[in-house]
């Protein structure tokens, strides 16, 4: 199927250049309203954006969540004010086949304002037809390769002959700023090295930063770095020639071995007198006097305000409308024939679509023997990871280079390498790119897939924008950080993880797991893909841990609520020991010794703070009562937060200081972690606190 209608015309129909110089005014009104805003891009990209829009883009506005449409990402998410002109221009609705619009001319008027619909950058789950939440330069472009990888995936492994469901194009407008960031360089290598030919960046060439002209920063040949990649670039000299980006798209629309990076030169502030082309148009609202001159420049009335002249919603109605309702009326049919041809096809697409897990999902996660040498939770959770990865068809996912140490590829029959020849594998080798991993495992989840990420804890660092965005999006992605502590040993310092389970700890919505054994990675699995609008983080182990007996402790299960008392004493205790991960079993070694000692000691095994403080007060205060001021938190990470579960009285063995390169055994000697300290430890809090 094309995206595209019929071919522009010689010349600018008087209906376009309204409806362009109306997305121009809409952005202007909004941000001088607000007294706050980006115009300036809005002003020069609107001819790019509507021809891709009113033109190209396969997109049916009355059903904004067409699982087949194409997806525009405005990476440059300080222009919102263009997202949202079209959005509103094109009535978008609100819900699939609903007359409420995604934005009223209302909620223009109320840009950057309190629980608006037009927050200051594109915010996913927030408005409909934004597709991913942009505002961190580079994130965008990053999430776009992500759904693009998705979409192949997707056509891959669900498309029939004939029946194509899923061939969707990717769209992305990315600013200098965009491509100036990390992240970008990282996403358009594997773009490239992966032939994304379903990818389109266009790059706003408009030489403008906040702090002035790029030159002062930035004087690399784009253009010639993205054929390095392996990119198709193709160029428009002129923003405002709709019929040189009628050409760039329509190129793009026939190339079929590579993404596409089209360099348009802008002006930004496009009709500003004297803010154009400055960083004066960057940012900020232009002013009564600049914005009467740009709407003079435009033949618009200048004290006008929110205009939408007659017809220009009848020129959106009769290009994206009336092309994106017959696409969508053409790709149900397909639907409808696929699902009718074959039953089984049907219901894994309804799952796909509906976002269900397969029946019976979980029937081959592994319950794991005791065994005191046990497992590192790293090589339990390839075991479960994999079980699992066997019944649900539409997980996939990869490590950046380390995966035969994160325990992370899928080795089942079938699974497969993701390639430029393979869409359909299961395993993406994502290179040493944890930053753009991250972004692209979010660009995944952006359109239906459950996709993880692997690589060290350490490294997490690299990570934590897009892990702070999925958060944002209540995507219910995974990762999985293995070498989570000083038992790392030898690497030293540089790969020892201290404060990076704390900062994970510290994002709203994130879910940080640290199990203690092979049974807790079982259970911690079952609590990830339960979960539907929340990310999670797996903290694993390199070195093996002690599989408990399950028949003298408690079982995993209570994994599922954060804490749970693994080990306890007969009465009231006299010292709670809290731990987590690797650091359990010191607590339970402690446990025996106190025991045998007189001293009442309870364990608590405490694999996820987020899951834990979900449970209503009774359970917490079950597991550690709040008369019971002796106890010991151990982990081998910051001390930071600690209190909040000792207490201010309690002791917190753990980490103050940065590792040290040793082996694993010197290392716990020389940094305390050793059922002896925790012993010692428990003994003065039980005597400081014996009644």
């Amino acid at each position: 199927m094309s995206g595209a209608d019929t071919s522009p015309k010689a010349a600018l129909a008087e209906g376009d250049k309204l409806a362009i110089d109306t997305i121009r005014t809409l952005a202007i009104d909004a941000v001088q309203k607000a007294n706050s805003g980006h115009a300036g891009a809005p002003m020069a990209l609107a001819p790019v954006a509507y021809t891709l829009w009113n033109r190209y883009l396969r997109y049916d506005p009355a059903h904004p969540h067409w699982p087949n449409r194409d997806r525009f990402v405005l990476s440059a998410g300080h222009a919102s004010m263009l997202l949202y002109a079209l959005l509103h221009l094109a009535r978008v609705a609100e819900k699939d086949g609903a007359n409420a619009p995604a934005i009223a001319l209302d909620d223009i008027k109320k840009f950057r304002q309190l629980d608006s619909r037009t927050p200051g950058h594109p915010e996913y789950h927030f408005t409909t037809g934004v597709e991913t939440t942009t505002g961190p330069l580079g994130q965008g472009v990053a999430n776009s390769v992500g759904m693009a990888i998705g979409g192949r995936f997707k056509g891959e492994r669900l498309n029939r002959p004939d029946l194509p469901l899923f061939d969707y194009n990717v769209y992305a407008i990315c600013s200098d700023g965009d491509l100036m960031e990390g992240v970008s360089q990282e996403a358009a290598s594997i773009a490239g090295h992966l032939r994304l030919s379903n990818l389109c960046w266009i790059y706003d060439n408009n030489t403008i930063t906040i702090e002035g002209h790029t030159e002062l920063a930035f004087s690399e040949e784009v253009a010639t770095r993205f054929l390095a990649y392996g990119w198709q670039v193709l160029r428009v000299a002129d923003a405002n020639d709709t019929h040189a980006i009628s050409a760039a798209l329509e190129t793009f629309l026939q190339s079929s071995d590579r993404p596409t990076l089209i360099v348009v030169n802008s002006i930004i502030g496009y009709g500003a007198p004297k803010k154009q082309n400055t960083a004066k148009a960057h940012s900020d609202a232009l002013g009564e006097d600049e914005v009467k001159g740009a709407k003079r420049a435009y033949g618009w009335p200048e004290d006008a305000q929110f205009l939408v002249p007659d017809g220009v919603y009848d020129t959106f109605a009769d290009g994206i409308g009336k092309r994106g309702a017959a696409l969508h009326a053409q790709w149900q049919g397909f639907f409808d024939a696929a699902t009718a041809a074959d039953p089984e096809h049907a219901e894994e697409l309804s799952a796909f679509l509906e976002g269900r897990l397969p029946k019976g999902w979980d029937r081959d996660i592994p319950v794991f023997e005791p065994d005191a040498k046990g497992l590192a939770t790293r090589e339990s959770s390839g075991k479960v990871l994999n079980a699992i990865a066997q019944h649900v068809p539409f997980l996939l996912g990869g490590s950046a280079d380390l995966a035969p140490s994160n325990k992370s590829n899928l080795t089942f029959e079938g699974a497969g390498s993701l390639t430029p020849f393979e869409p359909g594998g299961r395993n993406i080798h994502f290179g040493v790119r944890e930053h753009a991993m991250g972004s692209i495992v979010n660009g995944l989840g952006l359109v239906g897939l459950r996709a993880y990420g692997a690589t060290f804890l350490v490294f997490a660092d690299y990570m934590r924008p897009p892990i702070r965005l999925a958060a944002l999006m209540e995507l219910p992605i995974f990762h999985i950080f293995t070498h989570d502590s000083i038992g790392v040993g030898e690497d030293g310092p540089t790969h020892q993880p201290v404060e990076q389970i704390l900062s994970l700890r510290c994002i709203p919505g994130l879910v940080t797991l640290r199990p203690a054994d092979a049974n807790e990675v079982a259970e911690a699995y079952r609590v990830i893909f339960s979960l539907k609008d929340q990310p999670a983080v797996l903290a694993l182990s390199r070195q093996p841990l002690p599989t408990l007996d399950r028949t003298k402790y408690a079982p995993a299960s209570g994994t599922a609520k954060g804490a749970y008392v693994l080990a306890d004493c007969d009465g009231t205790p006299d010292v709670i020991l809290i731990g987590t991960g690797s650091e359990v079993q010191l607590c339970l070694s402690a446990h025996e010794t106190l025991t045998a000692e007189g001293v009442k000691a309870r364990v608590v095994s405490m694999p996820s703070w987020d899951l834990f403080e979900r449970q209503d007060q009774a359970y917490r205060d079950s597991v550690l009562p709040p008369d019971v001021l002796g106890r010991v938190a151990v982990e081998q990470g910051s001390v930071i937060g600690w209190d909040r579960y000792a207490g201010s009285t309690g002791a917190i063995v753990g980490m103050h200081t940065f590792g040290a390169s040793a082996p694993i055994k010197d290392l716990l000697g020389k940094f305390g972690f050793t059922a002896e300290k925790v012993v010692e430890a428990a003994r003065a809090q039980a005597a400081r606190h014996r009644k």
